[in-house]
């Protein structure tokens, strides 16, 4: 039948009794499924982490110019990953760290949702926050 039709046999489902086939243009069938592939991989949603760096003795202009920056981010739809770096000796100022950070999370309420509290990780304090959903 399939060569009457000048069609492929292809067979859909080998392992069921009996083995399904079906008669069809294989090339057609082959453009296709590769179009459904491109369109659901086009539809998903792609992630993009932003850092922003800072020192445990950021000062408040600096503080200012970052969370603007954040702000940006955040209406853009990234993640935002925030950090204090502690270099050399200034581990002992860790509380300043976590002070700066939830005063950092504080001020972009608004914007987005704390996913995770100040953490120590190394000589990294890290909070990240997700935008908020438009």
């Amino acid at each position: 039948m399939a060569e009457e039709l000048d069609l492929d046999l292809v067979e859909i489902s080998p392992n069921a009794r009996p083995p399904v086939c079906k008669i069809i243009d294989y090339k057609k069938f082959l453009y296709e499924q590769k179009r459904k592939q491109k369109e659901l991989k086009s539809k998903q949603v792609k992630v993009v982490l932003k850092e922003i760096r800072f020192g445990p003795n950021t000062d408040e202009h600096d503080f200012q110019f970052k969370l603007k920056h954040a702000i940006k981010f955040l209406s853009e739809g990234a993640k935002l990953k925030a950090f204090v770096f502690f270099k050399g000796r200034s581990i002992i100022y860790k509380d300043r760290g976590e002070i700066l950070l939830l005063k950092f999370a504080q001020e972009l309420e608004e914007y987005g949702v704390l996913e995770k509290m100040p953490d120590l990780q190394g000589k990294k304090m890290i909070i990240i926050i997700n935008p908020k959903k438009k």
